[in-house]
């Protein structure tokens, strides 16, 4: 064999995979970089003299200014279910804030205590949107967020939350109401400024069908901007995959339905996309 051929053959081997194993090391550096990092903090804020820890997560990698959705909980309080949602929504690259509608971060487990602590926001929708209002001026200190870009969603006893402050006039791009009440406050076309989503299982008892068609009677006769999503088969609180335990043990009509919950988000997103040019 000729050797002056096996050396340059030998040194062209080398460098080639030399230069292709830092093309895979730059490309790995390049996709860790562009993992959301995600940056979790309780942030404090008062309203009614009454002070309430929030959950606030964003991908700190990205330093722009982006949209920002806060999240408010089921009657249960500000549990781990939805600061899981706002990592998710951190995740698709909001800023995220869980809020604390009770105070204190204070969470129940039994039905009676979270109808005892849900129900004067139901009675004084004002004392809720008073609170909420809180948690909205708190986000809106972030220098990540883009204050002309802030939605919100909400579950269960949080959903029916949304729907009385947007009604009341509450300045977001936009609500997502997942499987809560549909009525309350007054529908007004000189105060609704905010797009409207409302996710809603069809075979939820605490929501009736009458229920349903008020709501978009209502909503019709102001000209509302609103998306009405119903999921065959879906019960009250499909979107949380601890209702189907929750319900047995308190024996209450609630259940996990994995294709509502599913659709529901994307349909959630989708209409992200919409409100957030």
């Amino acid at each position: 064999m000729n050797r002056r051929l096996l050396l340059p053959a030998t040194v062209f081997s080398v460098l080639f995979f030399a230069c292709n194993n830092k093309k895979n090391s730059s490309n790995t550096t390049n996709e860790a970089t562009m993992q959301p990092q995600l940056k979790e903090e309780t942030v404090t804020y008062t309203a009614d003299s009454v002070t309430m820890k929030g959950y606030v997560v964003y991908d700190e990698n990205n330093k722009d200014k982006r949209p920002a959705v806060l999240v408010v909980h089921e009657w249960w309080g500000q549990t781990d279910y939805p600061r899981t949602r706002a990592k998710q929504l951190a995740e698709l690259g909001y800023v995220a804030m869980a809020v604390d509608m009770y105070g204190d971060g204070k969470t129940v487990e039994d039905p009676q205590s979270a109808q005892n602590l849900a129900m004067p926001f139901y009675q004084n929708p004002q004392m809720a949107k008073t609170r909420f209002d809180a948690a909205v001026n708190k986000l809106k200190e972030l220098n990540v967020v883009d204050t002309n870009n802030i939605a919100a969603i909400g579950y269960c006893f949080g959903g029916g939350v949304l729907l009385n402050v947007a009604r009341m006039g509450e300045p977001l791009k936009g609500v997502v109401s997942f499987h809560g009440s549909l009525l309350g406050t007054a529908a007004s076309k000189d105060l609704l400024k905010a797009k409207i989503l409302v996710c809603h299982g069809n075979a939820d008892p605490f929501v009736p069908k009458q229920d349903v068609d008020r709501f978009k009677k209502q909503m019709d006769s102001i000209g509302a901007d609103y998306t009405f999503k119903g999921y065959d088969g879906a019960t009250h609180a499909f979107t949380n995959p601890a209702a189907t335990e929750k319900g047995k043990k308190y024996n209450l009509p609630i259940a996990y339905n994995a294709a509502a919950d599913s659709a529901s988000w994307n349909d959630m997103k989708d209409f992200f996309n919409r409100i957030f040019k």
